[in-house]
C-alpha cells in the first residue's frame, strides 16, 4: 500500500504518492478547491486513494519558525480531521516549515520559469513533505 502526501493550501492543494516500499515519494498533482466547501476535492480523493492504493495520507502541517500553530495549521488540522473520517484511512500530520521554499530552491536552482514554478511548486511541496516523512520512518 502506497501514502499520500498532501501540501494544503487555501486554494490548492499539492499531491503526492509513495512507492509501494515507502521508499519514494513523487509529486503527481495539484488540485484546484475551494476550502470553504471540502466537497468540491471529496471524487478526487476518492479516486487518488482507490487509484493508487493509499493505506495511509500525510499532510503537511505549517508551524510557525517558533514552533507554534497559527491559521493555517489550524486549516490543515481541520482538513485532515475531515480526511480521517471522510476516508477512514490514518492521518498524519507532518511538520512542514520551510517546504515551500526549499521547493521554490529547487526549482530556481533548476532555471526554471517563473510561469513554471507556479504550476509545479504545490506537487514539489507535497513531494518534499511526503520524502521527509518516509526517510523519518527508515
Amino acid at each position: 500500500m502506497k501514502t499520500l502526501g498532501l501540501d494544503v493550501g487555501e486554494k490548492t492543494i499539492g499531491v503526492a504518492v509513495s512507492d509501494a516500499l515507502q521508499f519514494t515519494a513523487q509529486g503527481i498533482k495539484t488540485i484546484h478547491w475551494n476550502e470553504d466547501d471540502y466537497s468540491t476535492i471529496h471524487e478526487s480523493f476518492e479516486q487518488l486513494i482507490k487509484e493508487h492504493e493509499i493505506s495511509k495520507i500525510v499532510v503537511g502541517l505549517p508551524k510557525n519558525m517558533n514552533g507554534t500553530i497559527g491559521e493555517r495549521g489550524e486549516a490543515s488540522e481541520r482538513f485532515a480531521s475531515y480526511l480521517e473520517k471522510k476516508f477512514s484511512l490514518p492521518v498524519v500530520l507532518w511538520d512542514e516549515r520551510l517546504t515551500t521554499m526549499a521547493a521554490e530552491r529547487v526549482l530556481l536552482d533548476a532555471d526554471i520559469s517563473r510561469k513554471k514554478r507556479k504550476k509545479v511548486i504545490d506537487k514539489m511541496a507535497a513531494m518534499m513533505i511526503l520524502q521527509s516523512y518516509l526517510d523519518s520512518n527508515r
